[in-house]
């Protein structure tokens, strides 16, 4: 039997679910909001009923002495996602869960079980978590030195091809065409740095660009030069910025911290496409911690993303961050209630300010490509000439942004025009060193989409 009031620590909870994707779903249930009812008792039964999609609630109840699961979901794993994270409700220090008398349908469960079973030693049972936790992080850590090193040999092998095209001379990238580039990118994917091979596509797309093409080469040369060099010395960076360095790399991470619940207004979302993959950027600014926050998903090529929230609402919702120095993007957790209408813009300032912001923003992440800033009193100037470019003036008209290209090549920008009537409007978007990319407006007082 579970001795009275010892209880099992998060990991050993953790070290329990059958795969990575049950330990992860679990941990999404691990709070108080989707249970509305929940208990224990001194015997070791722990029961509770989980909102899920339909109007029942599913009934889960564990009887920790041996350990055993029992739930009406429908999930074949082992113990199930809602058992996992009632584990952990009940693992919880800070709100502990009630002793109670067991609800009829948990009881007969338990009755049944223990009518035909031998509990097992308490002491035998914790053991054999804590030996199965340790094993787990052992494999992990191996596989993340095995990763690291793989991770340093394509980054020494990246640095010697850069030095290689610098002492040949910029004017030179021409001549091998994108071949020898995709061949570059294809040995950091080989090393298992995506986000290596990411940036290597994009420097093999530069030479022949357009006029300045070799000053923006040499600038996208000098970031992936810096980002090799914080990767070999990443054991001597501050703990936030060798995180954001891992992150730049491609190393998988996980959100980490409490959950930070407010109301969050849902700015903007749109999708990337490439070959291989589909990429949702979601933008939230949160009433009450005064925070952006950005949600990314992802989906297979072709196919959408499975997060999708309502664009000018918002929503009672809690977001983890992720780690990193200065970094904006969390993991969407529980949500509370229903959509409800926001009460405006997010604060906002002049185009002096927002470049400001993305340039603080810099310090903590120097590869930071845009930065989300909202625009006080901007007017949209569309291009005079096929050789001008769009931009975004304050209302006196003396400073201005330019519209990034690819924002210009959308309809969203002559739908800004339409709904300002050329008058100063409050826009949001990201502000990054290629320009300005408009994502919503407030002409008026009320949010219109621009993506």
């Amino acid at each position: 039997m579970t001795q009275q009031g010892v209880r099992w620590t998060s990991e050993q909870v953790l070290a329990l679910a059958p795969d990575d994707a049950s330990r992860k779903a679990g941990s999404r249930l691990g709070a108080a909001g989707p249970w509305p009812e929940s208990g224990c008792d001194d015997s070791g039964a722990v029961w509770g009923l989980c909102k899920g999609s339909g109007s029942k609630p599913y009934q889960t109840v564990i009887d920790t002495s041996g350990p055993g699961y029992k739930c009406s979901c429908p999930s074949r794993k082992f113990p199930c996602k809602h058992a996992i994270g009632l584990l952990l409700l009940w693992s919880a220090n800070e709100q502990p869960m009630p002793n109670a008398t067991a609800p009829d349908w948990a009881e007969q469960w338990l009755k049944a079980r223990r009518g035909r079973a031998v509990p097992a030693p308490t002491d035998h049972v914790h053991n054999q978590v804590d030996a199965e936790a340790a094993k787990r992080r052992a494999d992990a850590n191996r596989r993340a030195e095995k990763r690291a090193e793989r991770i340093t040999a394509g980054a020494t092998e990246l640095e010697q091809r850069l030095a290689d095209l610098l002492s040949g001379g910029l004017a030179a990238a021409e001549s091998p065409g994108y071949g020898l580039w995709e061949e570059t990118a294809a040995r950091m994917v080989d090393a298992q740095a995506p986000g290596l091979a990411s940036r290597v596509r994009e420097l093999g797309a530069i030479p022949g660009s357009g006029p300045g093409w070799p000053m923006r080469l040499l600038e996208e040369c000098a970031l992936l030069h810096l980002l090799d060099r914080a990767w070999l010395v990443r054991d001597a960076l501050p703990t936030p910025l060798a995180a954001t360095v891992r992150s730049r790399i491609g190393v998988p991470v996980a959100p980490q911290g409490p959950a930070i619940r407010d109301t969050w207004h849902v700015l903007a979302q749109y999708d990337t496409t490439d070959a291989k993959l589909t990429t949702r950027r979601i933008w939230l600014y949160g009433r009450e911690s005064g925070r952006s926050a950005l949600i990314l998903d992802f989906g297979a090529a072709g196919r959408a993303p499975g997060i999708a929230l309502p664009v000018g609402l918002s929503i009672d919702a809690g977001l983890t961050p992720y780690p990193g120095a200065g970094q904006l993007r969390a993991a969407l957790g529980e949500r509370y209630g229903t959509p409800a209408t926001p009460g405006g813009p997010p604060p906002g300032g002049t185009v002096t300010e927002a470049v400001e912001r993305y340039g603080r923003a810099l310090l903590n992440d120097p590869w930071l490509d845009s930065y989300p800033v909202t625009l006080t009193g901007a007017i949209p100037i569309p291009p005079k000439n096929d050789e001008a470019n769009w931009q975004l003036a304050d209302a006196e008209g003396k400073l201005a942004l330019p519209v990034t290209p690819g924002a210009a090549a959308r309809p969203g920008l002559w739908k800004l025009v339409a709904v300002s009537g050329g008058a100063p409007t409050t826009v949001f978007g990201e502000c990054g060193h290629r320009g300005f990319t408009p994502l919503a407006a407030w002409p008026e007082g009320e949010m219109v989409p621009l993506t």
